[in-house]
């Protein structure tokens, strides 16, 4: 986490948010996007998935848009992509990346229609990932992440054992992850099975293994599973502008925990963010222009913030 800040949130709209909209974002849009995302503060970007464009026509650009963020002055924003597979790393490779972020389902329903492989295969591929990368010379290396799918439940199967879910954990850790990302990917979590998730990764994890948490407003509990993340010491979540996303194996799902909500809520807590929610707001303008008739979700992009609301890390400033 970079300094001067107690809760680092992770924008996924670019790859999570957009991956399964009907219509393709345009390029110079996404560009757009992810600048003024940099420009508002934000800590950390997903801005794409290698995977083939048959597969997910919204990333065709990927090149593109990963050569526009190597162009544009980033400063301390941890810049990542979405890898399903070994193809995907080297690819990221080729172009540079910093951070990967692997993702596999503890439910093997998911991961075999998610990604065509059972769970263990992940793995498999997961670990001859991180020996790749070992091999590389400094300069090439990457920060990788181990992406846990499904671990409150599944579309396909129901209920997920929480037993499996360490099980996954577990394994990415002794692989070589260097952090790990805990998804309630189609919105079955609620606050006590969130508590209950990360103390249990927690207990059989030991303290040094870090972890994001990865929420979304399927049943509108993601501000109220933030909140319990909190509470159990999680500081890095996942998020998207204007709750966009949703998994495809989710029917009906709302999309992901929206970002400007998340952010407000963790700065009118006390908790800076580093993150400007008003320039955060204004990016919503971007997405409504190049995604017309998709729906935009969120409460501080349509009543505001509320009258005397000072962000933490207003204060902070103050106090330098």
């Amino acid at each position: 986490m970079r300094d001067g800040i107690d809760i680092e949130f992770r924008e996924v709209g670019m790859r999570d948010g957009l991956q399964n909209t009907k219509g393709f974002f345009p390029t110079e849009a996404k560009i757009a996007w992810m600048k003024a995302e940099v420009a508002s503060g934000m800590p950390a970007i997903e801005i794409c998935s290698f995977v083939p464009p048959k597969l997910i026509p919204q990333f065709k650009d990927a090149v593109e848009v990963v050569e526009a963020t190597h162009a544009t002055d980033t400063g301390d924003c941890i810049i990542s992509a979405l890898i399903p597979n070994m193809k995907g790393a080297e690819r990221g490779v080729e172009l540079g990346m910093k951070k990967l972020n692997f993702v596999a389902s503890v439910s093997e329903t998911h991961n075999l229609s998610n990604v065509r492989r059972k769970p263990e295969e992940s793995v498999e591929d997961f670990r001859r990932i991180v020996e790749m990368r070992d091999a590389l010379p400094d300069d090439k290396k990457f920060v990788i992440d181990g992406g846990m799918s499904t671990v409150f439940g599944c579309t396909l199967e129901g209920n997920v054992d929480p037993a499996a879910a360490v099980k996954l954990a577990q394994q990415f850790v002794e692989a070589g992850a260097d952090h790990l990302t805990v998804c309630d990917t189609v919105g079955f979590a609620n606050p006590k099975q969130v508590r209950d998730m990360f103390r249990l990764l927690q207990s059989e994890l030991g303290p040094d293994v870090t972890m994001t948490a990865h929420f979304h407003d399927t049943r509108g509990l993601a501000l109220a599973n933030m909140e319990a993340a909190l509470d159990v010491g999680i500081r890095s979540f996942d998020a998207c502008l204007a709750g966009l996303g949703g998994c495809p194996w989710a029917p009906g799902a709302s999309g992901n925990m929206v970002m400007e909500d998340g952010v407000f809520m963790a700065e009118a807590m006390g908790m800076r963010t580093g993150i400007d929610v008003d320039k955060l707001c204004s990016i919503r303008e971007i997405i409504a222009d190049n995604l017309p008739g998709e729906p935009l979700h969120g409460a501080i992009a349509k009543a505001g913030v509320p009258k005397g609301h000072s962000p933490a890390s207003s204060f902070a400033a103050a106090a330098e």
